[in-house]
């Protein structure tokens, strides 16, 4: 199911659409196999979440600003931690880090029920504001990600879209049984990604190729 509202301010044309297939195909080619995933970054309007003058650059598999000091992500990045966390329809997934809202997009486009905390209280308006209007609607939260959001724990998968310092015992502490939670752990300049699975008599720890995020402010991540 598409969540793109027809609204003329934002338009999504052939070209785009275009653009959007181009992609995908890159990432298919860098060993993006999950089929579920590659069509929701299919359907995300991602030009819709840059700014005027950046907007020829939305489809490159390139990070880029969106202020406050944040990025929206690589594709790449994006799909390699969603692959890792395994989504199914239905699941109940937090994001860390609502950031520009694409990631939270693509999430609900793979059926998840999305609940999002964003460290950056400007940003979180902005977000909480847009997303509405490309037909996107998480659960919207203002606050400390490092420390989850336990008032709606315990959550089947986890993300964190913020480079942390170690993986935040608060987060573990939020997972269901059987939950994933993936992580980029390191400095503020590089992490290794990590993936942990919940079991019931131990947590079972992945590592995978290291990313550049920005890092994940709070009292379980780095001080600002």
């Amino acid at each position: 199911m598409a969540f793109l509202a027809v609204k003329s301010m934002i338009e999504d044309n052939y070209k785009q659409r275009g653009l959007r297939g181009k992609l995908v195909r890159k990432l298919r080619q860098k060993g993006i196999s999950d089929e579920r995933l590659l069509e929701a970054i299919g359907k995300v309007p991602r030009h819709a979440f840059f700014d005027d003058a950046l907007l020829g650059h939305a489809y490159e598999d390139k990070a880029f600003p969106i202020g406050h000091g944040q990025t929206i992500s690589q594709p790449y990045t994006v799909a390699f931690q969603t692959e890792k966390l395994d989504v199914k329809p239905g699941d109940k997934v937090l994001e860390i880090g609502t950031g520009s809202g694409y990631q939270a997009s693509v999430l609900l486009e793979m059926g998840a029920k999305v609940y999002t905390i964003e460290y950056n209280r400007e940003l979180y308006l902005r977000t909480k504001d847009f997303l509405p209007e490309l037909g996107y609607n998480p659960h919207f939260f203002f606050g400390d990600g490092s420390k989850g959001l336990p008032i709606r724990a315990p959550y089947n998968k986890i993300i964190v879209t913020a480079g942390a310092p170690v993986v935040p015992t608060a987060l573990l502490e939020q997972l269901a049984e059987n939950g994933i939670l993936i992580v980029p752990v390191g400095d503020r300049e590089k992490q290794k990604m990590i993936k942990v699975t919940k079991k019931k008599d131990k947590l079972i720890k992945e590592e995978f190729d290291f990313f550049s995020f920005v890092p994940l402010l709070g009292a379980q991540g780095w001080k600002e």
